[in-house]
């Protein structure tokens, strides 16, 4: 949740706050939404976020008796998935990224960087939202190479195939990039 709409930098800061003023899942449970919105307003929308917090911790303790996702260790990736995007405001993306970044599970988050760089390449419709583009692509990504491919996107699209002016000719996979070519003819590329 700390990670939706700002840098991993100030993530990073909001995620250490949270954990110096409340360093329990069960402390931030019982928290007023406004202390932890305080803690972690380094990461952004911290009001948002914070309610969003609570109400996932609140229906993961009325679901498991505590604020724990432990027993999730017990459950396969698609069983966990599947547990995760029934807790409110938790998509594929978050759930993917509980599974790898957590858990140690080979999933492939779809973020912004990835599914900008898959349409691209076309390796997905150019229309197609987030979610489909999950359905879509994660189940083709080799399991033994989803977490170096999800991390090799991320930093590719930072640094080279970024949004607006995407940097097509220091691109290792021009080549195999459709809309690389179009994008430098039309000058929306350097």
């Amino acid at each position: 949740m700390l990670s939706q709409h700002t840098s991993d930098i100030n993530r990073d800061r909001a995620f250490a706050r949270l954990k110096e003023r409340l360093p329990t899942w069960k402390q931030v449970l019982a928290a007023p939404t406004h202390d932890v919105a305080e803690a972690i307003r380094p990461g952004g929308i911290a009001e948002v976020k914070a309610r969003r917090i609570k109400s996932i911790l609140a229906e993961i303790e009325r679901r498991e008796g505590e604020p724990s996702l432990d027993r999730l260790q017990e459950l396969n990736d698609q069983e966990v998935a599947e547990y995760l995007c029934e807790l409110p405001g938790v998509g594929p993306k978050t759930a993917a990224c509980v599974l790898v970044f957590s858990m140690g599970r080979a999933a492939f988050p779809i973020d912004t960087h990835v599914h900008r760089i898959a349409r691209r390449l076309g390796w997905i419709d150019g229309r197609a939202s987030a979610e489909r583009a999950h359905a879509e692509l994660a189940p083709r990504v080799p399991a033994d190479i989803r977490y170096d491919l999800h991390v090799a996107f991320i930093n590719h699209g930072r640094n080279v195939c970024k949004p607006k002016i995407p940097r097509c000719s220091e691109c290792v996979v021009f080549d195999l990039c459709e809309a690389g070519p179009r994008l430098l003819a039309a000058g929306e590329a350097i």
